[in-house]
């Protein structure tokens, strides 16, 4: 494994996490420096198992769901469920400066490896629990003991219910926000709580819901609800504040455009050829245009249709705000995302080909962090990390014989 010279070196990670929400949050630890140790079962995170795969990869150790959230991070695989498996999980933790996962409320505890038990041991550890209605220790929910996925966390935190072409058909987002949005702010929480014990010693518990992740991600709509007493409704690709706001068809695709600014939209009128539109009182501030979107919609839309992307991009590009609404396809095309080297090749086992993952957006000048390693097989760094942390080869290797590690 490359050396990450991010920001976070030396920072030890014990991640207990699996599927999206914690794998994502411990990652952006990882990508900064962070020794992230992903503690696995013996028979490995059952995230593994999904794809895709390559077509040439008959192994099959990960597909590319674990990849791109679980690269740079070491891989330890235990039986906690078994006693030596606890204690030798508890030596580890120690000397950690983190601990996150993401069970539901009460697992940890019962295996008896929860907070306030590795907190009497390591007084500095942060804690942090990503779950999708929260953990008791910081405010009790009704509906602590359901399970929570991405969905389930747009659905309740309101993201569904303000996307869609119509108010009478919410839609899932199509990216999972609802695990990603609250692993963000976990990792933010554990930065700050970090920051804390650096001054104090003293560590804590950080607890997200998803569900309050995603209704804080919707914060428009809840003082929308309170300002003017009417829950917001999906409006398609439009914005309920802001006109023109949204996309607009072109000859060979779509593109988008906004006018937060009336200087934007001056801008635009001129571009369009209809300036005097820039001056009348019907369509010269946001909100009068907001009391005529429909025709201020229709107004842009017969100029941007008329006209290809490519041609739409010649017209605003460094004017008014706009993009064209890209495929994958097109971002691997797009020199933006070579220029900022937003796509990083990684070894996959199995494969005789490098595949392409999402890079960090963190970008720093000093430490600049980024993808130095592909995700680990099941138990890669075992031996490792036991050595490390002072175990010998005879004890690593009666507990391999023993299936307490893998």
């Amino acid at each position: 494994m490359k050396t990450n010279a991010g920001a976070l070196a030396g920072l030890k990670v014990i991640d207990l996490t699996q599927m999206l929400a914690g794998p994502y949050c411990t990652m952006l630890l990882a990508d900064q420096g962070a020794d992230v140790i992903k503690i696995e079962p013996i028979n490995g995170d059952p995230t593994r198992a999904f794809g895709p795969f390559p077509a040439d990869d008959v192994d099959h150790h990960f597909g590319g769901y674990f990849q791109s959230t679980n690269r740079n991070k070491k891989s330890l695989a235990i039986d906690l469920k078994s006693e030596e498996g606890k204690r030798l999980f508890r030596r580890l933790c120690r000397d950690a400066d983190v601990v996150a996962e993401n069970f539901r409320a009460g697992v940890m505890d019962r295996l008896g490896v929860g907070y306030e038990t590795l907190a009497a041991e390591n007084p500095k550890l942060v804690y942090a629990a990503i779950r999708g209605f929260g953990d008791p220790r910081t405010g009790a929910s009704p509906y602590v003991d359901r399970p929570a996925f991405d969905v389930v966390a747009q659905a309740m935190g309101g993201a569904m219910g303000v996307t869609g072409p119509d108010a009478m058909t919410p839609m899932k987002i199509g990216p999972g926000v609802g695990d990603i949005f609250p692993a963000a702010l976990a990792a933010f929480g554990i930065m700050a709580a970090l920051r804390h014990a650096e001054k104090t010693g003293e560590g804590q518990f950080v607890d997200v819901a998803m569900y309050d992740g995603i209704v804080a991600m919707c914060e428009r709509i809840i003082y929308q609800q309170s300002y003017t007493g009417r829950s917001p409704v999906p409006e398609g690709n439009q914005h309920p504040i802001l006109c023109p706001f949204g996309t607009f068809s072109a000859i060979d695709g779509q593109v988008t455009v906004g006018c937060p600014r009336d200087s934007f939209w001056k801008e635009l009128t001129a571009i369009m050829g209809r300036p005097e539109l820039g001056q009348d009182p019907k369509f010269a501030s946001n909100n009068a245009r907001l009391a005529h979107s429909a025709e201020t919609i229709a107004i842009v839309e017969g100029w941007t249709s008329a006209r290809t992307k490519s041609e739409i991009a010649l017209a605003l590009d460094g004017k008014v705000p706009f993009g064209p609404v890209n495929t994958a396809a097109d971002i691997f095309a797009d020199p933006h995302i070579e220029a900022r080297h937003m796509l990083v090749e990684v070894e996959h086992p199995g494969s005789s080909r490098p595949v392409t993952i999402a890079s960090t957006p963190v970008r720093m000048t000093k430490t600049p962090g980024g993808v130095t390693h592909r995700a680990p097989l099941t138990g890669e760094d075992t031996s490792g990390v036991l050595e490390a942390a002072g175990l010998s080869a005879v004890e690593i290797a009666d507990l391999k014989s023993r299936n307490i590690i893998a």
